[in-house]
């Protein structure tokens, strides 16, 4: 501690994950966002300002006076992911 107020930090170690995101478009509306899978369980995505605009949940949500930043998740998007893993375009990333 007595390092950080001296403007010194400590190393932060590597996260021993590595994330091999992907590109996955949704079958919906035509939307892509990057995705990376860490267990069939825990997924990543990545949303960009143009991919957002795209989404027809987000554009719904917007338009109903929304803020598409509380969304927890696109079930178009989720549909779309699940069906990449499952076709063998998007892998789970090991550990």
């Amino acid at each position: 501690m007595a390092d950080e107020l001296n403007g010194h930090r400590p190393p932060v170690p590597d996260d021993e994950r590595r994330a091999d995101f992907r590109p996955v478009e949704c079958e919906r509306c035509g939307a892509t966002a990057l995705v990376a899978k860490f267990s069939p369980q825990h997924t990543s995505v990545q949303w960009s300002l143009e991919s957002v605009r795209g989404c027809a949940e987000f554009s719904a949500l917007a338009a109903a006076g929304g803020q598409t930043a509380l969304v927890e998740a696109c079930a178009g998007m989720r549909a779309s992911i699940d069906r990449a893993v499952l076709q063998g375009r998007l892998d789970i990333s090991p550990p």
